[in-house]
Protein backbone atom coordinates (compact mmCIF):
# COMPACT_ATOMS: atom_id res chain seq x y z
CA UNK A 1 0.00 0.00 0.00
CA UNK A 2 2.91 2.35 0.71
CA UNK A 3 4.12 1.83 -2.86
CA UNK A 4 0.65 2.67 -4.18
CA UNK A 5 0.65 5.94 -2.19
CA UNK A 6 4.18 6.87 -3.33
CA UNK A 7 3.35 6.09 -6.94
CA UNK A 8 0.10 8.08 -6.71
CA UNK A 9 1.89 11.05 -5.13
CA UNK A 10 4.41 11.11 -8.00
CA UNK A 11 1.59 11.04 -10.56
CA UNK A 12 -0.24 13.91 -8.85
CA UNK A 13 2.97 15.91 -8.67
CA UNK A 14 3.65 15.23 -12.37
CA UNK A 15 0.24 16.60 -13.40
CA UNK A 16 1.04 19.89 -11.61
CA UNK A 17 -1.54 22.65 -11.94
CA UNK A 18 -4.28 20.26 -13.11
CA UNK A 19 -4.06 18.36 -9.82
CA UNK A 20 -4.38 21.59 -7.80
CA UNK A 21 -7.38 22.73 -9.81
CA UNK A 22 -9.03 19.36 -9.23
CA UNK A 23 -8.45 19.70 -5.49
CA UNK A 24 -10.12 23.12 -5.44
CA UNK A 25 -13.70 21.90 -5.08
CA UNK A 26 -12.89 19.50 -2.22
CA UNK A 27 -10.67 22.15 -0.61
CA UNK A 28 -13.37 24.86 -0.66
CA UNK A 29 -16.05 22.50 0.66
CA UNK A 30 -13.94 21.13 3.53
CA UNK A 31 -12.67 24.62 4.40
CA UNK A 32 -16.27 25.89 4.54
CA UNK A 33 -17.43 23.01 6.76
CA UNK A 34 -14.52 23.30 9.24
CA UNK A 35 -14.61 27.11 9.44
CA UNK A 36 -18.39 27.24 9.84
CA UNK A 37 -18.50 24.58 12.56
CA UNK A 38 -15.61 26.26 14.42
CA UNK A 39 -17.29 29.66 14.04
CA UNK A 40 -20.66 28.21 15.01
CA UNK A 41 -19.39 26.75 18.29
CA UNK A 42 -17.59 30.01 19.10
CA UNK A 43 -20.64 32.11 18.21
CA UNK A 44 -22.86 29.86 20.33
CA UNK A 45 -20.58 30.33 23.35
CA UNK A 46 -20.39 34.09 22.76
CA UNK A 47 -24.17 34.49 22.39
CA UNK A 48 -24.85 32.34 25.45
CA UNK A 49 -22.51 34.58 27.47
CA UNK A 50 -24.60 37.61 26.49
CA UNK A 51 -27.43 36.37 28.70
CA UNK A 52 -25.25 37.18 31.68
CA UNK A 53 -26.77 34.35 33.71
CA UNK A 54 -24.11 32.53 35.67
CA UNK A 55 -26.48 30.32 37.64
CA UNK A 56 -28.82 27.78 36.06
CA UNK A 57 -31.21 28.33 38.98
CA UNK A 58 -32.21 31.87 37.94
CA UNK A 59 -35.65 32.42 36.37
CA UNK A 60 -36.42 35.70 34.60
CA UNK A 61 -39.88 37.25 34.92
CA UNK A 62 -40.99 40.27 32.92
CA UNK A 63 -44.22 41.86 31.73
CA UNK A 64 -45.40 41.11 28.22
CA UNK A 65 -47.10 43.23 25.59
CA UNK A 66 -45.80 46.09 23.44
CA UNK A 67 -42.23 46.87 24.49
CA UNK A 68 -39.10 48.56 23.24
CA UNK A 69 -35.79 49.45 24.86
CA UNK A 70 -34.56 47.41 27.81
CA UNK A 71 -36.26 44.11 28.80
CA UNK A 72 -39.69 44.58 30.39
CA UNK A 73 -39.70 48.36 29.90
CA UNK A 74 -42.47 50.50 28.37
CA UNK A 75 -45.03 47.69 28.61
CA UNK A 76 -48.73 48.44 29.01
CA UNK A 77 -49.07 46.69 32.37
CA UNK A 78 -45.65 46.60 34.11
CA UNK A 79 -44.63 44.42 37.03
CA UNK A 80 -44.36 46.02 40.46
CA UNK A 81 -42.17 45.65 43.53
CA UNK A 82 -45.16 44.05 45.26
CA UNK A 83 -45.20 41.34 42.57
CA UNK A 84 -41.52 40.63 43.28
CA UNK A 85 -42.19 40.41 47.03
CA UNK A 86 -45.05 37.95 46.42
CA UNK A 87 -42.85 35.79 44.20
CA UNK A 88 -40.14 35.80 46.87
CA UNK A 89 -42.58 34.25 49.37
CA UNK A 90 -43.25 31.14 47.23
CA UNK A 91 -42.07 27.85 48.77
CA UNK A 92 -39.95 26.90 45.74
CA UNK A 93 -38.20 30.29 45.60
CA UNK A 94 -35.10 31.28 47.58
CA UNK A 95 -35.31 34.99 46.76
CA UNK A 96 -36.65 37.40 44.11
CA UNK A 97 -34.76 40.50 42.96
CA UNK A 98 -36.74 43.44 41.52
CA UNK A 99 -34.66 45.08 38.82
CA UNK A 100 -34.99 48.18 36.66
CA UNK A 101 -32.76 48.59 33.61
CA UNK A 102 -32.87 52.19 32.41
CA UNK A 103 -31.36 53.95 29.40
CA UNK A 104 -29.60 57.13 30.56
CA UNK A 105 -27.39 59.97 29.38
CA UNK A 106 -23.83 59.99 30.74
CA UNK A 107 -21.19 62.73 30.60
CA UNK A 108 -17.48 62.55 31.37
CA UNK A 109 -14.45 64.44 30.03
CA UNK A 110 -16.90 66.76 28.20
CA UNK A 111 -18.09 63.77 26.15
CA UNK A 112 -21.73 62.64 26.15
CA UNK A 113 -22.66 58.95 25.79
CA UNK A 114 -25.76 56.85 26.42
CA UNK A 115 -25.91 53.54 28.28
CA UNK A 116 -27.78 51.35 30.73
CA UNK A 117 -28.07 51.64 34.50
CA UNK A 118 -29.55 48.97 36.75
CA UNK A 119 -30.65 49.35 40.36
CA UNK A 120 -29.48 47.69 43.56
CA UNK A 121 -32.24 47.47 46.17
CA UNK A 122 -31.26 48.29 49.75
CA UNK A 123 -31.37 45.30 52.11
CA UNK A 124 -30.92 42.65 49.40
CA UNK A 125 -27.54 43.72 48.00
CA UNK A 126 -25.96 40.32 48.67
CA UNK A 127 -28.73 38.49 46.79
CA UNK A 128 -28.49 40.93 43.87
CA UNK A 129 -24.77 40.30 43.45
CA UNK A 130 -25.17 36.55 43.91
CA UNK A 131 -27.89 36.29 41.25
CA UNK A 132 -25.60 37.69 38.55
CA UNK A 133 -22.25 36.69 40.05
CA UNK A 134 -21.05 40.31 40.30
CA UNK A 135 -17.50 40.79 41.59
CA UNK A 136 -15.12 43.73 41.29
CA UNK A 137 -11.71 43.81 39.67
CA UNK A 138 -10.95 47.12 41.43
CA UNK A 139 -12.68 49.05 44.20
CA UNK A 140 -15.74 47.48 45.82
CA UNK A 141 -19.45 46.80 45.33
CA UNK A 142 -22.20 49.08 46.67
CA UNK A 143 -23.18 48.64 50.31
CA UNK A 144 -25.65 50.27 52.69
CA UNK A 145 -25.32 54.06 52.73
CA UNK A 146 -23.62 54.37 49.32
CA UNK A 147 -26.07 56.93 47.89
CA UNK A 148 -24.47 59.09 45.21
CA UNK A 149 -22.04 56.31 44.30
CA UNK A 150 -21.89 53.83 41.43
CA UNK A 151 -20.10 50.70 40.21
CA UNK A 152 -19.32 50.47 36.49
CA UNK A 153 -18.85 47.62 34.02
CA UNK A 154 -15.33 46.74 32.86
CA UNK A 155 -15.73 48.35 29.41
CA UNK A 156 -16.72 51.73 30.89
CA UNK A 157 -13.31 51.96 32.57
CA UNK A 158 -11.37 51.64 29.30
CA UNK A 159 -10.76 54.79 27.25
CA UNK A 160 -10.88 52.82 23.96
CA UNK A 161 -14.32 51.36 24.77
CA UNK A 162 -16.23 53.87 26.92
CA UNK A 163 -16.53 56.65 24.32
CA UNK A 164 -15.21 59.30 26.71
CA UNK A 165 -11.64 59.35 25.31
CA UNK A 166 -10.36 59.03 28.87
CA UNK A 167 -10.09 56.25 31.43
CA UNK A 168 -12.93 56.26 33.98
CA UNK A 169 -11.21 54.89 37.07
CA UNK A 170 -12.28 54.37 40.69
CA UNK A 171 -12.51 57.73 42.45
CA UNK A 172 -13.62 59.65 39.34
CA UNK A 173 -17.06 61.25 38.99
CA UNK A 174 -19.57 60.61 36.21
CA UNK A 175 -22.58 62.79 35.35
CA UNK A 176 -25.75 60.70 34.88
CA UNK A 177 -28.84 62.60 33.77
CA UNK A 178 -27.09 65.75 34.98
CA UNK A 179 -26.36 64.41 38.50
CA UNK A 180 -22.84 63.65 39.72
CA UNK A 181 -22.00 60.13 40.93
CA UNK A 182 -18.68 58.86 42.25
CA UNK A 183 -17.22 55.61 40.87
CA UNK A 184 -16.30 53.29 43.77
CA UNK A 185 -15.79 50.02 41.88
CA UNK A 186 -15.25 48.35 38.50
CA UNK A 187 -16.88 44.97 37.80
CA UNK A 188 -14.90 41.96 36.64
CA UNK A 189 -15.23 41.31 32.92
CA UNK A 190 -18.04 38.82 32.24
CA UNK A 191 -17.80 38.54 28.44
CA UNK A 192 -21.31 39.97 28.09
CA UNK A 193 -21.99 43.15 26.11
CA UNK A 194 -24.85 43.99 28.50
CA UNK A 195 -23.10 43.53 31.82
CA UNK A 196 -19.64 44.76 30.76
CA UNK A 197 -21.24 48.13 29.89
CA UNK A 198 -23.69 48.41 32.82
CA UNK A 199 -23.74 50.86 35.74
CA UNK A 200 -24.95 49.81 39.19
CA UNK A 201 -26.54 52.39 41.51
CA UNK A 202 -28.90 52.29 44.46
CA UNK A 203 -32.60 52.08 43.69
CA UNK A 204 -33.34 55.35 45.55
CA UNK A 205 -30.84 57.26 43.41
CA UNK A 206 -32.15 55.77 40.14
CA UNK A 207 -35.77 56.40 41.15
CA UNK A 208 -34.94 60.03 41.97
CA UNK A 209 -33.45 60.43 38.48
CA UNK A 210 -36.22 58.72 36.47
CA UNK A 211 -39.23 58.51 38.82
CA UNK A 212 -40.48 55.02 37.94
CA UNK A 213 -42.07 54.51 41.37
CA UNK A 214 -43.00 50.91 42.20
CA UNK A 215 -42.83 49.73 38.58
CA UNK A 216 -40.06 47.29 37.71
CA UNK A 217 -38.74 45.87 34.45
CA UNK A 218 -37.54 42.40 35.44
CA UNK A 219 -37.66 40.05 38.42
CA UNK A 220 -34.68 37.74 38.85
CA UNK A 221 -35.82 34.65 40.75
CA UNK A 222 -33.37 32.28 42.46
CA UNK A 223 -34.87 28.79 42.82
CA UNK A 224 -34.04 26.77 45.93
CA UNK A 225 -32.96 23.77 43.89
CA UNK A 226 -32.44 23.05 40.17
CA UNK A 227 -34.88 20.16 40.44
CA UNK A 228 -37.58 22.67 41.41
CA UNK A 229 -37.13 24.78 38.27
CA UNK A 230 -40.31 23.59 36.54
CA UNK A 231 -42.36 23.76 39.74
CA UNK A 232 -41.14 27.27 40.49
CA UNK A 233 -42.03 28.38 36.95
CA UNK A 234 -45.57 26.97 37.35
CA UNK A 235 -45.93 28.56 40.82
CA UNK A 236 -44.87 31.98 39.50
CA UNK A 237 -47.22 31.77 36.51
CA UNK A 238 -50.16 30.78 38.74
CA UNK A 239 -49.37 33.56 41.23
CA UNK A 240 -49.11 36.26 38.55
CA UNK A 241 -52.27 35.09 36.78
CA UNK A 242 -54.14 35.58 40.06
CA UNK A 243 -52.50 38.94 40.84
CA UNK A 244 -52.98 40.32 37.30
CA UNK A 245 -56.43 38.71 36.84
CA UNK A 246 -55.68 36.90 33.58
CA UNK A 247 -56.62 33.42 32.41
CA UNK A 248 -54.25 30.64 31.42
CA UNK A 249 -53.19 31.15 27.81
CA UNK A 250 -53.88 34.92 28.03
CA UNK A 251 -50.86 35.86 30.17
CA UNK A 252 -49.51 39.39 29.83
CA UNK A 253 -46.17 38.36 31.33
CA UNK A 254 -43.30 35.99 30.53
CA UNK A 255 -41.55 33.51 32.82
CA UNK A 256 -38.35 32.23 31.23
CA UNK A 257 -35.87 29.64 32.45
CA UNK A 258 -32.20 29.85 31.33
CA UNK A 259 -32.38 26.47 29.62
CA UNK A 260 -35.42 27.50 27.58
CA UNK A 261 -33.84 30.80 26.48
CA UNK A 262 -30.54 29.23 25.52
CA UNK A 263 -32.25 26.30 23.80
CA UNK A 264 -34.24 28.69 21.62
CA UNK A 265 -31.18 30.71 20.64
CA UNK A 266 -29.04 27.63 20.03
CA UNK A 267 -31.74 26.02 17.87
CA UNK A 268 -31.70 29.08 15.59
CA UNK A 269 -27.90 29.03 15.40
CA UNK A 270 -27.91 25.28 14.67
CA UNK A 271 -30.47 25.71 11.88
CA UNK A 272 -28.37 28.43 10.22
CA UNK A 273 -25.25 26.30 10.58
CA UNK A 274 -26.90 23.21 9.05
CA UNK A 275 -28.18 25.24 6.09
CA UNK A 276 -24.73 26.67 5.33
CA UNK A 277 -23.04 23.27 5.76
CA UNK A 278 -25.45 21.76 3.22
CA UNK A 279 -24.30 24.40 0.74
CA UNK A 280 -20.68 23.54 1.60
CA UNK A 281 -21.35 19.86 0.88
CA UNK A 282 -22.59 20.83 -2.57
CA UNK A 283 -19.11 22.28 -3.16
CA UNK A 284 -17.58 18.97 -2.00
CA UNK A 285 -19.83 17.11 -4.46
CA UNK A 286 -18.67 19.41 -7.27
CA UNK A 287 -15.08 18.63 -6.22
CA UNK A 288 -15.81 14.90 -6.36
CA UNK A 289 -17.14 15.28 -9.91
CA UNK A 290 -13.91 17.10 -10.77
CA UNK A 291 -11.92 14.12 -9.49
CA UNK A 292 -14.01 11.75 -11.64
CA UNK A 293 -13.31 13.91 -14.68
CA UNK A 294 -9.57 14.17 -13.96
CA UNK A 295 -9.16 10.45 -13.29
CA UNK A 296 -11.13 9.51 -16.40
CA UNK A 297 -8.83 11.74 -18.46
CA UNK A 298 -5.82 10.21 -16.69
CA UNK A 299 -6.92 6.69 -17.72
CA UNK A 300 -7.01 7.74 -21.37
CA UNK A 301 -3.63 9.48 -21.15
CA UNK A 302 -1.95 6.53 -19.40
CA UNK A 303 -3.20 3.68 -21.60
CA UNK A 304 0.33 2.82 -22.70
CA UNK A 305 1.47 2.76 -19.06
CA UNK A 306 -1.46 0.45 -18.17
CA UNK A 307 -0.64 -1.82 -21.12
CA UNK A 308 3.04 -2.11 -20.08
CA UNK A 309 2.09 -2.91 -16.46
CA UNK A 310 -0.32 -5.63 -17.57
CA UNK A 311 2.15 -7.11 -20.05
CA UNK A 312 4.76 -7.63 -17.32
CA UNK A 313 2.31 -9.32 -14.94
CA UNK A 314 0.18 -6.55 -13.47
CA UNK A 315 -3.27 -7.80 -12.50
CA UNK A 316 -6.60 -6.00 -12.71
CA UNK A 317 -6.61 -5.45 -8.96
CA UNK A 318 -3.18 -3.78 -9.11
CA UNK A 319 -4.34 -1.34 -11.78
CA UNK A 320 -7.60 -0.71 -9.92
CA UNK A 321 -5.81 -0.01 -6.62
CA UNK A 322 -3.35 2.33 -8.32
CA UNK A 323 -6.10 4.61 -9.64
CA UNK A 324 -8.31 4.11 -6.58
CA UNK A 325 -5.56 5.24 -4.17
CA UNK A 326 -4.57 8.10 -6.47
CA UNK A 327 -8.10 9.54 -6.49
CA UNK A 328 -8.35 9.01 -2.72
CA UNK A 329 -5.05 10.86 -2.24
CA UNK A 330 -6.45 13.80 -4.20
CA UNK A 331 -9.43 13.94 -1.84
CA UNK A 332 -7.15 13.61 1.20
CA UNK A 333 -4.88 16.43 0.02
CA UNK A 334 -7.91 18.69 -0.50
CA UNK A 335 -9.17 17.73 2.95
CA UNK A 336 -5.87 18.54 4.69
CA UNK A 337 -5.63 21.95 3.03
CA UNK A 338 -9.30 22.63 3.75
CA UNK A 339 -8.87 21.78 7.44
CA UNK A 340 -5.82 24.04 7.83
CA UNK A 341 -7.44 27.05 6.16
CA UNK A 342 -10.82 26.32 7.80
CA UNK A 343 -9.29 26.39 11.30
CA UNK A 344 -7.44 29.63 10.51
CA UNK A 345 -10.66 31.29 9.29
CA UNK A 346 -12.60 29.92 12.28
CA UNK A 347 -10.07 31.24 14.78
CA UNK A 348 -9.92 34.68 13.16
CA UNK A 349 -13.72 34.78 13.00
CA UNK A 350 -14.09 34.01 16.72
CA UNK A 351 -11.56 36.70 17.60
CA UNK A 352 -13.56 39.13 15.46
CA UNK A 353 -16.80 38.14 17.22
CA UNK A 354 -15.15 38.66 20.61
CA UNK A 355 -13.96 42.13 19.64
CA UNK A 356 -17.33 43.09 18.15
CA UNK A 357 -19.62 42.10 21.03
CA UNK A 358 -17.10 42.12 23.88
CA UNK A 359 -17.32 38.36 24.47
CA UNK A 360 -14.55 36.02 25.62
CA UNK A 361 -15.37 32.89 23.61
CA UNK A 362 -12.34 30.59 23.32
CA UNK A 363 -11.58 28.92 19.96
CA UNK A 364 -11.46 25.13 20.26
CA UNK A 365 -10.33 22.31 17.98
CA UNK A 366 -12.80 19.48 17.43
CA UNK A 367 -10.43 16.56 16.93
CA UNK A 368 -13.27 14.15 16.17
CA UNK A 369 -14.49 16.47 13.41
CA UNK A 370 -10.97 16.73 11.95
CA UNK A 371 -10.46 12.96 11.99
CA UNK A 372 -13.87 12.37 10.46
CA UNK A 373 -13.20 15.00 7.78
CA UNK A 374 -9.82 13.47 6.84
CA UNK A 375 -11.29 9.99 6.53
CA UNK A 376 -14.33 11.37 4.71
CA UNK A 377 -12.27 13.37 2.20
CA UNK A 378 -10.14 10.30 1.37
CA UNK A 379 -13.23 8.12 0.96
CA UNK A 380 -14.97 10.81 -1.11
CA UNK A 381 -11.98 10.96 -3.46
CA UNK A 382 -11.71 7.18 -3.58
CA UNK A 383 -15.40 6.68 -4.35
CA UNK A 384 -15.17 9.35 -7.05
CA UNK A 385 -12.33 7.36 -8.63
CA UNK A 386 -14.01 3.93 -8.58
CA UNK A 387 -15.50 4.12 -12.08
CA UNK A 388 -12.29 5.43 -13.76
CA UNK A 389 -10.28 2.83 -11.78
CA UNK A 390 -12.56 0.00 -12.94
CA UNK A 391 -12.31 1.27 -16.50
CA UNK A 392 -8.50 1.28 -16.22
CA UNK A 393 -8.42 -2.23 -14.75
CA UNK A 394 -10.48 -3.63 -17.66
CA UNK A 395 -8.08 -2.32 -20.31
CA UNK A 396 -6.83 -4.98 -22.74
CA UNK A 397 -2.99 -4.82 -22.66
CA UNK A 398 -2.59 -5.42 -26.41
CA UNK A 399 -5.18 -2.80 -27.33
CA UNK A 400 -3.73 -0.38 -24.76
CA UNK A 401 -0.21 -0.71 -26.19
CA UNK A 402 -1.44 -0.43 -29.80
CA UNK A 403 -3.29 2.84 -29.06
Amino acid sequence: MLNYFLFSFKNLKRRGIRSWLTLLGIFIGIMAVISLITLGSGLEAAVNAQFGVSSTQIITVQAGGLSYGSPGSTVVNPLTKQDAEAIGRLSSVEFAIPRNIEFVQMEYNDQVEFGYVTNVVAGIEKESYEALDFKTESGRLLKSGDLGKIVIGSNLELLNKNGFDKELAVGKSLLIEGEKFKVIGVLEKKGSFMWDNIILMYDDDLNDLLNYGDNIDVVGVKVKDKDLMDKAKEDIEKLLRDRRDVKKGEEDFQVSTPDAMLKQVNSILDAIQIFIIIIAFISILVGAIGIVNTMATSVVERRKEIGIMKSIGGKNQHIFLMFFVESGLMGLAGGILGIIFGLIIGYLGILGINNFIGATATPSINYFLISFTLIGSFLMGSVAGIIPAMHAAKQNPVEALRK
